[in-house]
């Protein structure tokens, strides 16, 4: 395998939508997402109105990659071997000393095999990987404050009633219903949530498509929300810059193999035929779907009888892990934790963040120091690499975290944003991740503060 990567080599281009091709305006979308996940728990569910109250510092806590082990109700945050190198119960932080109690002297998880051979969810514990889902782990942990402070259990009716809340807000039914509060919120104003795109990345889109590539978007999202962002954020013409557009593709299921795997569905006014097809006969606009029929299709489109494809996404059990594992694509990783540690992306192309509104009788915020949830966190540090204090609590080792390792394994590139490689020519060349390279190879434009640091400390050594 060659040491880079080059789009120019690729005859299929697929995309992600939601914090791939499209952008938000995270500390919004966060906000309206912990509002929507918290009204359900205090309004259908019964639980404490203090819920709604919460202070800027309280978002530190907001870190993606974050583990929530459901037996004991701590949250964790992994090695790349499994070892737990920081936990909280609740908001709390614990100490090395409370770490070792509940995990052994050598502080290992006992699901990190299943875990990381699988990147599945499970009945025992479920890990935060993407930004819609992510301001459940700060909920997950404010409930589990409440629930100690009234001197009650932590039991499995918490993580019942928070997939209870996803759903009534993320269903597939619930934007053309008005239902919950996340949908109706972001058609009333999606210039509050979504970011247009520039007219560079369009440009590229295009670029692609005048250069003979087949350009796919694959999203879990409904047809109905895919068309309110994609139309925001690309244009009323979006559809033209696509060959195939799957929607409700609910990743990681599009990429099982049979008997798993779910046909595609055509779509009448966003509605999906009750007859699943056959096969794809054609370029078009389809509704769940598997991949190994779409790759007959790519096949036919592009006359190859192994088509190069390359996928772009921001989920490592979405989009890389299956991708790469079972579809045998390239992927390309959006890290927005990236531009948390110092790496920039495209300045000229930034928006500036929406001004705030009254809230009302929503949420309280004050938006004054609240941290952007890409950015590191005080109590769990760096995406990328952490500390790990040995038994005696006298030496510091930096080590890789799972998140880390997981970009370097499944992922071809990783880089901040898609707008970060809008103004490169289809044939610039990627070094990408290698076992054979160094961790910080792979990163474009360049790697992490974190990861440079302990590059450095490993050359001093």
């Amino acid at each position: 395998m060659s040491e880079y990567f080059s789009l120019s080599e690729c005859d299929v281009i697929g995309f992600d939508l939601d914090h791939t091709l499209c952008r938000y305006h995270l500390k919004e979308t966060s906000r309206l997402i912990y509002e929507s996940f918290a009204r359900y728990l205090v309004e259908h569910k019964g639980y404490d109105k203090d819920l709604l109250t919460l202070s800027p510092a309280t978002w530190d806590f907001c870190f993606k990659g974050l583990v929530v082990d459901l037996e004991d109700g701590n949250l964790i945050k992994l090695a790349q071997d499994g070892t737990v190198l920081r936990a909280s119960h609740g908001t709390r932080h614990l100490s090395t000393e409370e770490i070792i109690k509940h995990y052994g002297p050598k502080r290992e998880w006992k699901h990190f095999e299943s875990l990381n051979t699988s990147y599945t969810r499970s009945a025992k514990y479920y890990f935060y990987d993407n930004y819609f889902d992510l301001p459940g782990a700060l909920l997950c942990a404010k409930v589990v404050d409440m629930l100690h402070k009234r001197g009650s259990e932590v039991t499995v009716d918490l993580w019942k009633d928070m997939v209870a809340a996803i759903d009534h807000n993320y269903n597939t039914s619930a934007f053309k219903e008005d239902a919950g509060w996340y949908f109706p919120s972001v058609k009333r104003d999606p210039a509050r949530y979504l970011q247009p795109c520039s007219d560079s990345l369009k440009a590229w889109l295009r670029s692609m498509k005048n250069a003979g590539k087949v350009l796919l978007l694959i999203t879990s999202s409904h047809s109905d929300y895919c068309r309110l962002v994609c139309e925001h954020i690309l244009g009323r013409d979006f559809e033209e810059l696509f060959d195939v557009i799957i929607t409700n593709a609910l990743k990681p299921g599009f990429f099982s193999l049979v008997p798993q795997q779910r046909p595609f569905r055509t779509l009448v006014n966003d509605v999906e035929e009750s007859e699943g097809l056959p096969s794809l006969e054609k370029p078009g606009w389809y509704s769940q779907g598997n991949w190994p029929h779409l790759h007959e299709l790519l096949k036919t489109m592009t006359g190859k009888p192994e088509p190069k494809v390359v996928y772009f996404g921001d989920s490592m059990r979405s989009d890389m892990f299956p991708a790469s594992s079972y579809g045998k694509w390239e992927t390309v990783m959006i890290v927005e934790e990236l531009e948390g540690e110092g790496v920039q992306r495209n300045i000229a192309a930034k928006p500036a963040e929406p001004p705030l509104e009254p809230l009302g009788k929503k949420v309280k915020y004050e938006d004054q120091g609240m941290k952007t949830p890409s950015a590191a966190s005080e109590q769990w540090g760096s995406y990328f690499v952490d500390a790990h204090r040995s038994e005696s609590g006298e030496d510091e080792v930096p080590k890789l975290t799972w998140c880390s390792y997981s970009i370097h394994t499944y992922s071809t590139v990783a880089i901040p944003s898609v707008e970060a490689i809008a103004d490169l020519p289809l044939d610039y060349k990627f070094p990408r991740f290698s076992p054979d390279k160094p961790t910080t190879t792979g990163y474009f434009p360049r790697p992490p503060d974190s990861l440079l640091k302990m590059e450095a400390i490993e050359d001093d050594m």
